[in-house]
């Protein structure tokens, strides 16, 4: 009996072709796209840069951006790279949900919308003006950063051992008191005299938040790269910023944002928990474990800081590992100040219309001197930035009242350019995009749009910051709707089809 035949060997081997003439070709359109996306940006952005520069003066910091490299410092640490954004008028997010094909052409085609808007002068950018020219790094990559350096004279110093030590003694610290902190409250439910305010799987959710998520991030991520990278600072660097750019501590924020109602109900059932910690014999109890994510996170730029200092003092030269802990300590920094700003989202009132887990991830909370033109009411505002919201509040001393919320496709950004007016740097206005086109917008930007509120920040650094993290949440949408037109195989698909036509060979 013949194992196989031609026939046999044709048509796997054709069902395979086909296999990885998919997948080559879905290889081959993103690099397409990719080229596309860099030639369109470099000619928009080139369109922005000539733009600027007949507004301002001769000596325009947009032109040092786009033909100087960057430089390092006397100190060793690399200078902060200027951004497009700080001479970009503003943002238009409308792009973000038409067609690839459309956006592309109109970007290629057009130049920066220049109109008149509350007596300044101000400018809407399209899309892809904010390309990958932009990095949000404050530090910027020189060539010599590439090239390995000699840590053996970091190690020679006693207090940056110290420092390396504790960092990684610590963090096994924190992960042991997680895991004892989970073995004695995370299996209540198996407690005969458990309060009924704290039976079911929603009540330990609210108790105990997603400390199980932050427990298995450090047990199965940090801690193993810290012990393999001990006698490599820059790979222990690196591979932990790394973490932040992909927002895998964005649990640390669901965690402060359900802060309020654990703490309500451990001081309803304050006695019963006070009773079990003596039973299980655990001297710190209950809310000393469930501070540790905070306390830990804040840990964490301190010793960096420490770090960094000692490097200075001791006169090391090895700037690829300076590089990186700059980098590390600069994306924790940003990261503690997310969690500390998402602690007042719970806070806000009137906010129950919203479904916080639909909003997407929070980005960043600032406060503005907000103008509302539909009811010509000013007053403070907060605004919370979420990848698929913006959410306006009023700060009433202590209180957060909540005012209205915005889906991105449904507004558009504008910064004043005149540069005559001393605060139009501070100042973003949003308009709403009318469903009716044909319905001529109320105020004077044109129709389809109508004027809703007028932002004024305190410092123009503010307004800067505002916007590089709007640009983020551009960049993830960007990103999303990529992948959704793009036509791929998973590999476990693939491979199953393979084993299938093998299975169908073998015994039929």
């Amino acid at each position: 009996m013949e194992l196989f035949n031609w026939f046999d060997v044709i048509s796997v081997s054709l069902t395979f072709l086909a296999i990885v003439l998919v997948q080559v070709l879905n290889v081959y359109l993103h690099i397409l796209d990719d080229n596309t996306g860099a030639k369109t940006i470099d000619v928009v952005d080139t369109a922005v840069a000539k733009e600027c520069r007949t507004e301002e003066a001769p000596s325009s910091p947009v032109s040092s951006i786009l033909t100087t490299p960057p430089k390092p410092n006397k100190n060793g640490k690399l200078e902060k790279q200027t951004s497009l954004l700080d001479s970009d008028s503003g943002i238009s997010l409308s792009s973000i949900y038409t067609s690839a094909t459309t956006a592309t052409t109109a970007a290629a085609n057009s130049s920066p919308t220049y109109r008149t808007h509350n007596g300044f002068l101000s400018h809407t950018l399209s899309f892809e003006t904010l390309g990958d020219e932009y990095h949000e790094d404050e530090d910027t990559l020189s060539l010599e950063n590439l090239f390995p350096c000699d840590q053996t004279e970091i190690y020679a110093s006693r207090k940056i051992s110290f420092i390396i030590d504790e960092l990684i003694q610590t963090e096994v610290n924190y992960v042991n008191n997680l895991k004892k902190g989970l073995a004695n409250y995370g299996k209540l439910e198996t407690v005969e005299d458990l309060p009924e305010g704290l039976r079911g799987e929603q009540r330990q959710q609210l108790l105990l938040g997603n400390v199980s998520e932050i427990l298995e991030l450090h047990e199965r991520e940090i801690l193993p790269l810290m012990l393999r990278n001990q006698r490599d600072l820059k790979g222990l660097f690196d591979e932990f910023a790394g973490h932040f750019e992909k927002n895998n501590f964005y649990c640390y924020v669901s965690f402060t944002m359900g802060k309020r109602s654990s703490m309500q109900l451990r001081q309803d059932h304050r006695e019963w928990l006070q009773a079990y910690q003596t039973t299980i014999k655990d001297k710190l109890g209950i809310d000393s474990f469930l501070v540790q994510p905070i306390q830990r996170l804040t840990r964490y730029p301190l010793l960096l800081q420490q770090f960094i200092s000692e490097f200075y003092k001791s006169g090391i030269s090895c700037k690829p590992v300076l590089t990186a802990v700059c980098k590390l300590e600069t994306r924790m920094r940003r990261a503690l100040d997310v969690v500390n700003q998402a602690e007042e989202i719970p806070n806000i009132d009137e906010l129950n219309e919203l479904d916080l887990l639909q909003l997407g991830n929070f980005r960043r909370a600032t406060e503005f001197d907000a103008q509302h033109f539909p009811t010509r009411k000013k007053y403070r505002a907060k605004i919370f930035l979420f990848d698929r919201c913006l959410v306006c509040t009023e700060v009433r001393k202590k209180r957060l009242a909540y005012r209205q919320h915005y889906h991105w496709e449904h507004v558009e950004l504008q910064r004043p350019l005149e540069l005559t007016a001393s605060n139009a740097n501070k100042i973003i206005n949003l308009l709403v995009k009318q469903q009716d086109k044909d319905k001529p917008g109320s105020g004077s930007s044109g129709s389809g749009k109508r004027e809703e509120y007028s932002f004024v920040a305190a410092e123009a650094s503010v307004v800067k910051q505002w916007l590089h993290a709007t640009h983020k949440i551009i960049e993830i949408a960007r990103n999303e709707h990529a992948k959704r037109n793009t036509f791929s195989l998973p590999m476990d698909l693939v491979l199953g089809v393979g084993l299938a036509i093998w299975l169908i060979w073998q015994y039929l």
